[in-house]
């Protein structure tokens, strides 16, 4: 009879093992796109990413008669909980070969770690957060993930199925083309309508001015999400944390402000999908890869839209379709004519409505899971 072991992780060789293990699962999986080695590294460490400054996590491994077979992570996020007003656990990391046994010791691991917490509910998968990897991937396998959005066996749908875990929400992934916008008459209207009607300017980010600009993002952020299921508000240092590694990646033209008499009132940020550029790199950006990030930049044919809202009070003015337009012109003008807009939460009417607006397909769902004790 097989044996299987549960490990708590915490040395910087356990570590990297941990970060490691998806190159085992994903062998045979060809749109997987293996995550940068340093990124991973860096978000993993308890020390200096910003989320443990109000969570708290540990890291565990499954192995089958010695052999490394899974992993996962059992989360406490107090943000979460204070915002909600809910006393829940979550599961994230998670990998494991199509093995029940193996997918079960790791969701009992999780279970026990949030239930000694006084925790009454574990949800996921959540990798820290809901502003980080979230969800799991239970349709549109046959493409490869954008940016920043997870990829997963199908069989891993049907292990937390099995241990007992149900559905609480679906996230959408819609896909976005210029041949189908262009038959949309309406877009172009509502925005040349409300632009005029309310004097709105249209102005780029200034990277001069990162940290000030920031601040501006970081209000309508959090304004313009906190009524979304899940939404956890982005800390300070979470902003500046997620800031200096998207500016690495950002394209000015893709990143700009909506503003009336100098007051921003909505914020978009699209980002090259720079995954077609990292599918080639086995994880490893150094000592030549990162010189792809310049040279194979040309290649990107796909855009994720990361941001997009509107400061409260502007609601309901038009302002979404102003920046639908920006978006669709900006990308045509660097060749870009695919986007991904990627997620939104399945009843979120006014964001789906919006993605329909712009003639977007459902082509991508990722699920978030509950298991009540």
């Amino acid at each position: 009879m097989s044996q299987i072991e549960i490990k708590k992780i915490e040395s910087k060789s356990e570590i990297m093992q941990f970060i490691k293990l998806p190159w085992k699962i994903y062998k045979d999986y060809p749109y997987w796109v293996p995550p940068l080695i340093m990124d991973r590294k860096k978000m993993l460490d308890k020390e200096h990413n910003p989320f443990f400054l109000h969570g708290s996590a540990d890291y565990f491994m499954a192995y089958k008669n010695g052999e490394a077979v899974g992993r996962i992570a059992a989360i406490q996020n107090d943000l979460h909980n204070q915002v909600h007003e809910e006393n829940i656990g979550f599961f994230g990391f998670f990998e494991s070969i199509n093995d029940q046994e193996v997918a079960n010791a790791l969701l009992d691991t999780a279970k026990d770690w949030i239930k000694s917490r006084g925790m009454t509910l574990m949800r996921g998968p959540a990798s820290f957060s809901s502003n980080d990897e979230w969800g799991m991937l239970i349709q549109g396998y046959d493409d490869y993930p954008t940016l920043l959005m997870p990829y997963n066996p199908p069989y891993y749908h049907d292990l937390v199925l099995n241990y007992g875990f149900k559905k609480v929400k679906d996230l959408h992934g819609y896909k976005i083309t210029n041949e189908k916008i262009i038959k949309v008459n309406k877009i172009p209207r509502v925005a040349a309508l409300a632009t005029q009607k309310f004097g709105v300017t249209i102005r780029n980010m200034d990277l001069k001015n990162y940290k000030k600009e920031l601040d501006l993002i970081k209000q309508i952020y959090n304004e313009n999400w906190e009524r979304n299921w899940g939404f956890v508000p982005l800390t300070n240092e979470e902003i500046d944390a997620m800031a200096a590694d998207l500016k690495q990646l950002a394209t000015p033209s893709l990143a700009f402000f909506l503003e009336i008499n100098g007051e921003p009132v909505g914020f978009s940020l699209t980002i090259l999908d720079y995954n077609q550029i990292f599918k080639q790199m086995n994880g490893r950006l150094l000592p030549f890869n990162w010189l792809k990030m310049f040279t194979r930049k040309k290649d990107i044919t796909r855009c994720r839209i990361i941001l997009l809202g509107v400061a409260k009070k502007w609601h309901g003015k038009g302002f979404d379709g102003i920046m639908y337009k920006q978006i669709i012109d900006r990308a045509d003008a660097i060749g870009i004519h695919f986007g991904d807009a990627s997620w939104i939460v399945e009843d979120n009417e006014k964001m789906v409505r919006g993605a329909q607006l712009m003639e977007g397909e459902l082509y991508k769902k990722f699920r978030v899971y509950d298991y009540t004790f």
